[in-house]
This record gives structure tokens, sequence and C-alpha cells, in this order.
């Protein structure tokens, strides 16, 4: 059997890399001919593989976009991902919501149940090791719900605990201490919405990113609360940010309990969520784990060597 994929939104060159090299990658996966000629591919071979070939090209091309470029790792790593002579699940074509690059999906099954749980459930708790999109993947829920206007506004917030460093030592004014620590939920809004739209409902207090602190007194309706980094929250912290929740509000907590960077003789407040929410109608953890990791490959190996040791979880930290 025979099939054409187009090659869309990108230059050719990018997708298939120097000396088709990606190409090459992804060809050692199937027992499937392909050979590109221009901006087309063309596939000859078992036709059950064609679905996934084409959901693999695809994945790259939306990579190459958000990344402005496409290595051989990226390749190695969507391959992976899809369960290369795997066919592959429909769950995971899910769209969360449409960015300037393409639709952001789940791509892992804790990515997928994580997902539904959020359709399901007011509070849902993402608990997992770094690279597992965790934050990615709760800012694109949230703003899936803001575009489809089941609610007003967005707030995302972080505990202001670093890995080792101290906002002291840095320059300028609050704000310009936290910009740098918030910078993931940033970079997480800037590969959803357009710059200037997102700097307009930055602005209009439509998006909120604010330390954890400054949500003290608050009630928070019609809005979907993100607090990311939750296991650097104090058991006080937690408590205080859980009960902010107001009228038709949702909320997504993420964490790593691997990564704990408070002082030693405070607990972390995700811990102790875990074990007195757990049999709560309406709130839900999902635990990710090494197979969800969608960064670098190496990433996965890392979290496994250090799962492997029984080292002191307030120390170290991969994020």
């Amino acid at each position: 059997m025979t099939h054409e994929i187009k090659i869309k939104n990108i230059e050719p060159i990018i997708l298939l890399g120097v000396a088709d090299r990606n190409l090459k990658i992804l060809q050692k996966k199937f027992p499937v001919t392909i050979v590109a000629r221009g901006d087309t591919l063309h596939l000859q071979g078992e036709e059950e593989y064609f679905p996934q070939i084409a959901a693999i090209v695809n994945e790259m091309i939306f990579t190459a976009n958000r990344k402005k470029g496409l290595s051989e790792e990226d390749v190695k790593t969507i391959v992976r991902l899809q369960g290369a002579g795997e066919k592959p699940s429909n769950e995971a074509d899910e769209i969360v919501v449409f960015t300037k690059f393409g639709a952001v999906r789940p791509r892992t099954e804790g990515q997928i149940r994580f997902v539904k749980s959020t359709q399901k459930n007011d509070i849902v708790f993402a608990i997992g090791p770094a690279g597992t999109g965790k934050t990615f993947l709760s800012v694109a829920v949230a703003v899936a719900a803001f575009k489809e206007r089941e609610v007003q506004k967005i707030i995302l917030t972080r505990p202001a605990i670093e890995a080792g460093e101290q906002l002291g030592f840095l320059p300028g004014d609050l704000k310009e201490k936290m910009d740098p620590y918030l910078q993931p939920l940033y970079d997480a809004l800037r590969s959803m919405l357009e710059t200037a739209k997102l700097r307009t409902l930055i602005d209009n207090n439509v998006i909120e990113i604010v330390p954890l602190a400054y949500m003290r007194g608050r009630t928070l309706n019609n809005a979907y609360v993100i607090l990311d980094e939750a296991q650097n929250s104090t058991t006080m912290q937690m408590k205080m940010f859980l009960t902010r929740l107001g009228a038709n509000s949702k909320a997504i907590v993420t964490g790593d309990i691997s990564q704990i960077d408070l002082p030693k003789n405070q607990h972390s407040g995700l811990i102790q969520v875990m074990k007195l929410l757990n049999k709560i109608d309406g709130i839900d953890f999902v635990k990710f784990d090494e197979n969800d990791v969608v960064r670098h490959r190496l990433v996965k190996d890392i979290i496994l060597a250090y799962n492997g040791k029984n080292d002191d979880n307030s120390e170290s930290s991969l994020d």
C-alpha cells in the first residue's frame, strides 16, 4: 500500500533534518519505506502504520514550530512517546487548546488521565517528576476553559521558595525578583497566546501571575487557579490556597515531592494534603511517573537513577 503526507507550515529541511537525519530515525522504527520529494512524504508498506507515522510527523511539525527547530533527540522523544510500532491510542489525540503553533494535547497515559480528571473534578492535584508536562498542560487546560468562557480569569501562583537561592540577593523590587522564578508560567502562556494578547490580559488582570503569599485574604470567583511547585508550600499555605476557591472556580495543584526545597523544620503542605483530601468527592490526585517524561530522553534515565537512591528529598532539584 502507498500513502502521501503533505509537509505543511514548515520548511521540509527543518522537518527532515540535514541529510534527512530526522527522517532516517523515523524510517528505522517502522516496516515502511519513507521517501521525501519536495513537500511530500511518500510511504510504501504496511497500511496499519500510516496513521501513526502521520501523527508523529504532525508532532514533529508542532515541536519544530514551538522550539524554532527540531533536533534528532526531539524526534527520538516523539517517536518514543508515540510508541513506534504500536497502534496509536485515539484518546491521545484529544485536543486541549489550540495555540498559535497548533493544538496542545495529552501525549502520555498519565497526561490523558490528568486531562480527563480536570474535566470531571473541581480540584486536581498533578504530582510527579520533572519533565512530565505538569505545568504546561495545566496552563493549557486553564487557557482552554478561558477561551470557552467557562471562567473569566486565570490565576497562576508559586510559593517563593527557590532551589538553593534567596530572593533577597536578586536585584530589583519584589516583582523584578519574582519574575525569573515565575518564568515557567510565562513561558507556558507565551506558547499558547499571542504576545500582544497575553500582555493585554495581564495588564487588565484577566491573567494574574503572583507569588503564593499574595493570595491571602482573597476569594477567587469565576477563575481557573493553578498552584505550581506546590511541594514547596507549607501546610498553612496549602490550606490558605485551597480555601481561596470561590463560586464557579476550579484549581490545579502541581508538584514533585522528590524536589522539596523547604527548610528542614518545615513540612510540605503537598505531602500532608495527599493524606487529608484523597477521599473527598470532586478532588482527584493524578500521579505522573518517568513514563510521562516529555523532555530529552536522558531526563527519564536521570529520574530513574535518582529514584534508585535513598537521598534526602529536601536537597537536589532537577527542575
